[in-house]
């Protein structure tokens, strides 16, 4: 797919991937703080996990689409 993508495509996958990145940064200073705590909100503390393996799987799905496909 990212043969067909047109420069401004791809201008924006890459800022979206950004956001996501920051925002997983966000969620890694969120959990430590929340760890920090000593006793954490365990509820909390799953949802803000379960958000950043998200956003990881979201990130690799869009770097691949922006990677050519390599037939070897």
């Amino acid at each position: 797919m990212a043969g067909k993508l047109t420069e401004e495509e791809l201008q924006a996958f890459e800022l979206e991937i950004e956001r996501l990145r920051q925002e997983h940064r966000d969620l890694d200073a969120a959990i430590d703080a929340l760890v920090a705590v000593g006793t954490p909100d365990q509820l909390q503390l799953q949802r803000f996990k379960k958000r950043k393996l998200w956003l990881r799987d979201r990130i690799s799905f869009l770097e691949d689409q922006t990677t050519p496909d390599i037939i070897a």
